[in-house]
């Protein structure tokens, strides 16, 4: 038996309609259930694609044919793609970064510095490049950096690793992520995660077939609420996903709250995969690695990268350290996704990752004067502003301007008065737990973060 609301829910049929319409639309369908082929029940629970809002963007496949070729007689052909992606539309990043493009925003959303990585990272890279160091390199890494991975592990946790069989060099996080998810996630295992969550997360445990259980961190503080954490875990548990320092809320889980969630995966015999890309951006306490927790490294995945401390996003640099049962699977992936990450780069990053301790005290230091500067600014704009540990992310309550949802918030923040937040509700399961909350960025030079601040200030105004 199918239901016919499933036949309507295709992504060109709602890029004709404005933000906060495709909003309504799929909240009037986030009780409904749709059914597969196979029977299986799914929520409908993403955001409709912005994409419409965006500066020439084609609304069919045969706009996209008219605008190259100046015909509008070819017949449209509808979007294709399989069933386990078809919820999924662009990433709210690109579509946010689209749009400060087409409005003249500042851009405090997507989080990538608007200045560059230190000169010596870059130096070695092109040194690299100018050594011959240009084919493919193993397909798991450049020797010197598994070296230096293993080697800053150690300086950061204490454990000692082995950087043949244990450390696996990935393009970016993203990918370690996506191998450890394909590598061992069976179609059916239970994976619990924390909303809000990074994006990548849910696509690719829907790509591995898994059955995702959220549980809602809240505001203010983003507790764990280990009572419902305790209710969920159980034999039938795959694995744990944790994020920390935690993207977006800047929360950092506390040794006590890690301590917990360990003893509950050792004792119903679960696996962790922690994403600490933003260990070095611990601001009010010490970042604390899931893997060093004792009887914990057997059963983590530790999955991080090297553009969020250097600031080169674009390197796409990244890995995942694993005891080598679990490298296993996560190297069988990750062969058959990229097979092997930029050479001259990772010899660069084998630099980077020996720099000295002044460089990652400077690096905390110039944040903590970012951070100030927006966290400072957003109090006066009159946001409820939380407080946020890590990362260089912070999250506000904007229902103070009396908007209905993020979205519509977001919307006009854009188009009348220039700045750029992310909606976090398309971090959630459920989009109506995020609704109040939008999330700002401070990885921008001072001059950009106080002409955010200035344009807020002048333009946006209480109800």
């Amino acid at each position: 038996m199918s239901n016919p609301l499933a036949h309507t829910l295709k992504p060109s049929s709602l890029l004709g309609f404005s933000i906060s319409k495709q909003l309504q639309f799929k909240r009037s369908i986030n009780n409904s259930t749709v059914y597969t082929r196979s029977n299986s029940r799914r929520r409908i629970s993403h955001y409709p694609s912005l994409m419409a809002s965006l500066p020439g963007a084609p609304t069919t496949e045969k706009d996209a044919v008219s605008i190259q070729n100046g015909s509008t007689q070819i017949e449209p052909r509808p979007l294709q793609v399989a069933k386990r992606l078809e919820n999924f539309k662009t990433t709210i990043f690109t579509q946010m970064s689209m749009l400060a493009i087409k409005h003249g925003a500042i851009n405090l959303g997507q989080g990538f510095p608007n200045f560059d990585g230190p000169e010596f990272v870059k130096e070695a890279a092109i040194q690299a490049i100018k050594d011959g160091k240009n084919q493919y390199a193993r397909g798991y890494g450049v020797a010197e950096f598994n070296d230096a991975v293993a080697a800053r592990f150690r300086k950061d946790t204490g454990l000692v690793v082995d950087p043949e069989k244990e450390v696996t060099v990935t393009t970016g996080c993203t990918e370690a992520i996506a191998a450890t998810m394909l590598g061992l996630i069976n179609p059916g295992d239970e994976v619990i995660v924390f909303a809000p969550f990074y994006d990548s997360y849910q696509a690719t445990l829907s790509m591995a077939g898994a059955k995702i259980r959220s549980i809602t961190l809240r505001p203010p503080d983003f507790a764990v609420p280990i009572d419902q954490f305790r209710s969920i875990i159980s034999k039938n548990t795959r694995a744990v996903l944790i994020n920390t320092p935690h993207n977006p809320t800047g929360k950092m889980f506390s040794r006590e709250e890690l301590s917990i969630i360990a003893s509950l995966c050792i004792e119903n015999d679960v696996l962790v995969f922690t994403d600490e890309v933003y260990d070095k951006l611990a601001f009010e306490m010490d970042h604390i690695s899931m893997a060093s927790l004792p009887g914990m490294y057997e059963r983590t995945v530790t999955m991080n990268s090297l553009g969020k401390t250097f600031s080169l996003t674009g390197w796409k640099i990244g890995w995942a350290i694993a005891p080598p049962h679990l490298t296993w699977g996560v190297r069988q992936a990750h062969s058959f996704l990229t097979f092997a990450t930029s050479t001259p780069m990772q010899w660069a990053a084998a630099v980077a990752l020996r720099a000295p301790d002044s460089y990652f005290e400077e690096l905390k230091r110039d944040y903590l004067a970012k951070k100030a500067i927006l966290v400072e600014g957003l109090h006066a704009v009159g946001f409820k502003v939380f407080p946020s540990s890590g990362t260089y992310f912070v999250v506000v309550d904007h229902t103070p301007f009396g908007f209905e949802n993020d979205i519509a918030f977001c919307e006009h923040l854009i188009k009348e008065v220039g700045v750029v937040a992310i909606p976090t509700s398309v971090f959630y399961l459920n989009p109506e737990d995020g609704k109040n909350l939008v999330r700002f960025t401070f990885c921008k030079d001072e001059e950009t973060l106080r002409s955010a601040v200035e344009r807020m200030k002048e333009k946006l105004k209480r109800k």
